[in-house]
């Protein structure tokens, strides 16, 4: 029996309650940021870590798209490399696509690579608080049959900051994306939030909003929305439109050095584009 996405967050969502319920957490650990499990492409960490991080994303097409529904699937790993305390290489997009649309065949293919740098230019420990200021580039080095390697490179400047009161958390992220060449790719908004409750080791839930605005329209097709975080179609069409996804999930610490996370989301509002909800599991990897 085919299960829907629906079906599939209200699974998932049963699951994080249930996981809510049997956890028991005596005392608190040393606090630590949750890191963000939604958005993985732009909503950077405000941690500044060695890093290694295996993701799949399972995302869900609405039928209103014109692929007529479908989903997509990646597979893909984050490196970020400490420097100093402060300082951090990060390579944020890689990996591979499955695209599997309702009215064309399916696809499958590498994705663009985007790596920067970011630096905590706050790092307040005492009153539990980082600012950490951030650019990456996107180069156009995947397979245009996934909607990859076309333009000649994106840049995103970013803002993001964690602020803890306690066992309550507080995470942003904002920035915009600069392409190159204006007519192949779109430039947009991103804005990202979580609110996290880091309860024990075990268990740190949190939920999230994540949301893009296009500033410029691009040549491509006469799309009213973007690709939301994965794809850049430079839709022409497209110019102030905002799309908004909502969601929860949680962090649990497997180890000292690893955690795992697990994400749901769901598109809110009008144009959904080809976002109508997805599914985000990640293992970090931190020395």
């Amino acid at each position: 029996m085919k299960i829907s996405s629906s079906q599939k967050l209200i699974s998932l969502a049963v699951a994080v309650a249930g996981a809510a319920g049997l956890v028991s957490c005596a005392q608190a650990d040393e606090l630590n940021f949750i890191s963000p499990v939604s958005n993985p492409l732009y909503f950077e960490d405000a941690n500044v870590a060695t890093e290694i991080r295996p993701l799949f994303i399972q995302h869900f097409i609405p039928k209103s798209f014109i692929t007529g529904g479908g989903d997509a699937r990646v597979y893909a790993v984050q490196l970020r490399y400490a420097v100093t305390e402060r300082l951090a290489i990060i390579a944020t997009k890689d990996g591979f696509i499955e695209f599997n649309p309702k009215t064309i065949p399916h696809q499958d293919g590498w994705a663009d690579l985007a790596a920067g740098i970011k630096y905590a230019l706050i790092r307040d420990v005492e009153n539990h608080f980082m600012l950490t200021p951030g650019i990456k580039l996107e180069l156009p080095t995947g397979n245009q049959r996934v909607f990859q390697g076309s333009g000649s490179g994106v840049w995103d400047i970013f803002v993001s900051t964690a602020k803890a009161w306690d066992k309550i958390e507080l995470q942003a992220n904002v920035g915009v994306t600069i392409p190159n060449d204006f007519d192949k790719k779109t430039s947009l908004a991103h804005y990202s939030v979580q609110l996290g409750y880091n309860a024990c080791r075990w268990f740190k839930p949190f939920v999230s909003a994540n949301a893009f605005t296009v500033l410029s329209e691009g040549k491509g097709p006469a799309l009213d929305s973007e690709g939301f975080d994965l794809i850049n179609f430079g839709s022409g069409n497209a110019s102030g439109q905002t799309q908004v996804a909502l969601g929860g999930g949680f962090r649990t610490e497997i180890t000292k050095s690893c955690q795992f996370g697990l994400s749901g989301e769901v598109a809110v509002g009008h144009p959904k584009g080809l976002f109508d909800s997805r599914i985000i599991a990640d293992i970090s990897y931190r020395f």
